[in-house]
């Protein structure tokens, strides 16, 4: 869900502190003309946008919201803020959270998205995109004329896609009509002018239904589940029902979020010849590929599947490339190098090293913008992987742009170097050195 959003942290802190001291006023002071503190929601409407979307998901999957994953500030979300704090045992519950707070809430809706193989998928049967808990549905069955349906083996959980051919379709008319249906028991209702939402019991088992209709069709996200499964389906039911996007359309949700027209990234120096790897996304259809201080560049090679791109430099002098070959196991990464946005350093170009540690892929915190490509390096100097912001799959709208630090192993890097005839240097290591700004400018 979650995946947030530069947002390394996905938090803000209160602009005064509640402990701050009550400036003394004259008596004859008028309340107006008294500080007033910052409110949780207005330190959420500081915030991106991104970063509040990605808060409403994380939350979403631990059953602590069940609005709509939309961004927007509500007290739903400041309220879901305080229940969590007040589960982990934090001794005010402020409504706003802090770094540590923000970490273990995303690693929390991590390890739940993980667990039921929570992914955004398309159906080509209706061409509506839907999250699904992939894990819990794994047997598929498609009609070309109606949709898709996923289930668990023993039909405990069941998830279904349709559509259908209606004149004069409106939500309020198919919303009655699903109502109906299947000798359903309705408690819970909600039909506005561009979708509509249905839940209650059917026969034994409970229902969840989302829909909307468009050019005289419907199309219909069913959501049917064992009461037994409650305790995991009903927050997966909640951030199914934001994810669910039954006309698409050609929107940039179908092909990721929309890159940057300039966006910056990281370089890792890998041949005196002028090659450098970088991330495949952030390098990917530039009108200019260019590495700062040395001029355009040619992206060479790129795999997909672990996300690297292979730059070439021609005719560069006085690069240093880092040390990648194999040696002794690495230590967990320590520190990820790279070059931040310049927005984010007053217009610099300055290498920064940021403290950084990985579990199974993932890299906490989470980095800054420009970032993306750096070099993980381990206390001991040796190279790790190439660290990469990764668009994160959040319960919300599908064309949210949150992200996610990952790390690309160094034994993947050192595959696709191979595979390229990149031959790794060897020998003493200085990551500041070998990292290099990236920028890619779209037309």
């Amino acid at each position: 869900m979650k995946p947030l959003f530069a947002s390394a942290l996905l938090v803000v802190a209160f602009t005064h502190a509640a402990s701050a001291q009550t400036p003394v006023k004259p008596k004859s002071a008028s309340p107006a003309a008294r500080p007033q503190l910052q409110t949780p929601a207005d330190t959420a409407n500081d915030m991106a946008h991104a970063d509040r979307l990605s808060i409403q998901s994380d939350l979403a999957w631990l059953g602590l919201y069940n609005g709509a994953i939309n961004g927007e500030v509500s007290e739903r979300m400041v309220s879901a803020i305080k229940a969590f704090q007040k589960d982990h045992g934090a001794p005010r519950q402020t409504g706003v959270l802090n770094p540590k707070e923000r970490e273990t809430l995303s690693d929390a809706a991590r390890k739940l998205q993980d667990n039921v193989g929570w992914k955004i998928v398309s159906d080509p049967q209706t061409g509506a995109r839907v999250g699904l808990p992939t894990k819990l549905v794994p047997i598929i069955v498609s009609d070309p004329n109606t949709g898709t349906k996923w289930s668990s083996s023993s039909g405990a959980i069941q998830v279904e896609i349709t559509r259908r051919k209606e004149a004069g379709a409106t939500t309020a008319k198919v919303a009655d009509s699903e109502r109906k249906a299947n000798s359903r028991k309705t408690d819970y209702s909600v039909v506005k002018p561009d979708f509509f939402v249905l839940s209650g019991l059917q026969g034994l088992k409970k229902f969840y239904i989302r829909g909307q209709t468009r050019d005289n069709e419907v199309r219909i996200m069913t959501i049917l589940y064992d009461q037994a499964t409650d305790g995991t389906m009903i927050p997966v039911s909640v951030v199914m029902s934001s994810a669910f996007n039954p006309f698409p359309g050609n929107t940039t949700a179908q092909n990721g979020p929309t890159r940057k027209k300039v966006e910056y990234s990281t370089g890792i120096v890998v041949g005196t010849n002028g090659m450098i790897i970088a991330d495949r996304e952030a390098t990917e259809s530039c009108g200019s590929l260019i590495v700062q201080g040395y001029g355009n560049a040619e992206r060479i090679a790129d795999d997909e599947t672990r996300g690297i791109a292979l730059l070439r430099i021609y005719g560069a002098t006085g690069l240093k490339p880092l040390p990648i070959a194999a040696s002794a196991p690495a230590k967990p990464t320590a520190f990820v190098t790279g070059i931040s946005d310049p927005q984010s350093q007053g217009g610099r170009a300055a290498v920064s090293t940021v403290a950084a540690s990985s579990m199974e892929g993932t890299l906490s915190p989470d980095l800054g913008l420009g970032l993306s490509g750096a070099a993980a390096i381990d206390s001991e100097g040796k190279f790790t992987g190439m660290a990469r912001l990764k668009p994160a799959v959040v319960a919300g709208p599908t064309n949210a742009t949150s992200s996610q630090a990952v790390l690309v192993s160094a034994d993947s890097v050192r595959e696709f170097l191979k595979a390229n005839a990149v031959l790794p240097a060897a020998g003493p290591s200085d990551a500041k050195a070998s990292v290099l700004r990236i920028i890619c400018v779209r037309k």
